[in-house]
């Protein structure tokens, strides 16, 4: 069993829900750490599982599960951040305990981030977007972001879309396209730029590939050391959620 806690109360109604768990190119992380950081979020929760492995994260001399809840009160957004892979396994009880979290704080909407490998260098400057109903897939338009006609998608964000378009639940999913044999931070950027776009966030991304860059490579380290932990984990890390375009 997968559940979400909240060690600070917090009225979550109408919030937005971003997520960006970790897969291709690691653009959800990335894009997650720096919206933390940079929007300072409050650290108020997080996920717990005896199917996770037995470790913690420490960040600045503190002890931290390695998948965390935050929240900004100003600007109404909360977000999933996670260290490690999600196991393939663990795929469909993870989307069932932050779909249930959504619905039963009263959340307005998903937005999710994740990466698409493509072939070409192409149009790798410009998200892409996959949205549940067509309100959503309009405004992603009407501010540039290129709709994905055809593909196949797998992973939470996929879940949690297909869930969304059944229910008639706002989720519009941001994915960046990018080459998958190297992780960058101009990926993450994108992304941002996308959700700044959508949601009027007006997050500075000037610093965000120096930042990136650092938060990439601790990112790397964690998966690395979390992988090492269950055979499943490498094999998620490999897969990771994906789509092509």
């Amino acid at each position: 069993m997968i559940e979400i806690k909240l060690f600070k109360k917090v009225d979550l109604s109408k919030y937005t829900f971003i997520e960006g768990f970790p897969g291709i190119g690691l653009v959800g992380p990335m894009a997650i750490s720096y919206i933390i950081d940079k929007m300072g979020l409050d650290y108020v929760g997080y996920m717990e599982s005896t199917d996770f492995p037995p470790l913690i994260s420490v960040h600045d001399t503190r002890p931290m599960p390695p998948i965390r809840v935050y929240v900004s009160q100003k600007y109404r957004i909360v977000t999933i951040f996670a260290e490690f892979a999600v196991p393939l396994e663990l795929v469909y009880d993870m989307t069932n305990a932050v779909y249930g979290f959504i619905t039963n704080n009263k959340i307005s909407g998903i937005f999710s981030i994740s990466g698409i490998p493509v072939l070409s260098s192409t149009g790798m400057n410009s998200a892409m977007v996959v949205a549940s109903r067509d309100n959503e897939l309009k405004l992603a338009l009407k501010v540039g972001l290129k709709p994905i006609k055809e593909g196949v998608a797998t992973g939470i964000t996929a879940l949690l879309l297909k869930r969304s378009a059944l229910d008639g639940f706002p989720d519009t999913s941001i994915m960046v396209p990018l080459d998958q044999s190297m992780a960058n931070p101009k990926y993450a950027k994108v992304a941002i730029e996308a959700l700044n776009s959508l949601l009027g966030l007006g997050i500075d991304t000037e610093e965000l590939a120096k930042e990136a860059k650092e938060m990439e490579e601790k990112l790397k380290e964690l998966m690395k050391r979390h992988a090492e932990t269950h055979e499943s984990y490498k094999k998620a890390i490999d897969e990771g959620p994906s789509m092509y375009a």
